[in-house]
């Protein structure tokens, strides 16, 4: 079974309404692996080393393709 692999797209910084701003370990076009999806959020590794949710319009599907061009550069 393939792995889904995520890029993130989103800011490295999110305003939460009512609420605060959260900054997120997450660089932008990196390439994450989903470990899992729970209750539609991705579940990833992040630049901490731990794992948290992320909601998924932050990232896009990464192609077997794109991960190859990534891999060559």
């Amino acid at each position: 079974m393939r792995k889904l692999k995520v890029k993130y797209i989103g800011e490295r910084a999110v305003d939460i309404p009512n609420s605060y701003k959260i900054f997120m370990d997450v660089l932008p076009e990196k390439i994450y692996e989903v470990l899992s999806i729970e209750n539609g959020w991705y579940r990833i590794i992040d630049e901490s080393e731990e794992d948290y949710l992320y909601p998924p319009e932050n990232f896009e599907e990464v192609t077997e393709n794109e991960q190859e061009i990534r891999r060559a550069v």
